[in-house]
């Protein structure tokens, strides 16, 4: 069914080559999984607005290929942290599924929780989930200051000032774990206010196929002995 919703538009093309500037090594079953994906956001997109972007061509760019631009930085982070295997990421105010789902569907040893306070949206997730047979995709209705359980990394993209990311996602992080937040410009003055109990250890600029926009990941962690209650402090800027 690769590209249900999509048949006015073959995509799988300039999927492919995507796939390839991003050095990306896909099945082909993934590749008809995130081709399914997509026709899923255009299907539900007609009646829930699940987002803005309606054009097939650019849901493939701003969706698609900006998300699968984390995939390698992601794998990087996993390895170098020893979680290759048994790894939990929460992917906070998922709205669409971006990047968790295309996450669960590139990394499927990784479990994926997309949590979301609009309840539509996290029914997407649990249908995309079902439709896509991701057994490592759960949809979640919640609000992220509710969650406990411990997550190796906590992702957003386009959600919150990083200090609100970081404060409400706080109480999910594993004592060892760490944010990674999808930006376009380089987040200057959100970093300036950034709390000093967070950390920012590594920043990498993204080249996305066939998007002509700034694109960057951000990844914090929790200072050694900070306490991640996440109680008021004053802010400082980064040197």
């Amino acid at each position: 069914m690769a590209g249900i919703g999509l048949a006015d538009q073959d995509l799988r093309p300039p999927l492919l080559a995507g796939l390839q500037a991003l050095q990306l090594d896909l099945s082909d079953q993934q590749v008809d999984k995130l081709l399914d994906y997509l026709g899923l956001i255009a299907k539900w997109t007609k009646v829930y607005n699940l987002t803005a972007v309606r054009d097939p061509a650019e849901m493939l760019t701003h969706h698609l290929l900006d998300s699968l631009a984390v995939i390698k930085p992601f794998q990087r982070h996993l390895q170098q942290a020893g979680l290759e295997k048994g790894s939990r990421l929460l992917d906070v105010g998922s709205g669409a599924g971006l990047p968790g789902v295309v996450i669960g569907i590139c990394c499927p040893s990784v479990t994926v929780t997309c949590v979301d306070t609009v309840a539509k949206k996290a029914a997407f997730i649990k249908q995309a989930a079902l439709a896509l047979k991701l057994p490592n995709l759960t949809g979640l209705h919640a609000r992220v200051e509710s969650i406990a359980q411990p997550f190796d990394v906590i992702c957003s993209r386009a959600f919150a000032s990083l200090t609100d990311f970081t404060q409400w996602s706080a109480a999910a992080l594993a004592p060892q774990g760490a944010w990674m937040a999808m930006k376009g410009k380089h987040p200057a003055e959100e970093l300036a206010t950034l709390r000093p109990d967070i950390e920012l250890f590594h920043v990498e600029q993204l080249q996305v196929p066939g998007l002509d926009a700034e694109r960057c990941i951000l990844w914090f962690r929790a200072r050694t002995g900070a306490n991640c209650a996440m109680t008021a402090d004053e802010p400082h800027t980064l040197s």
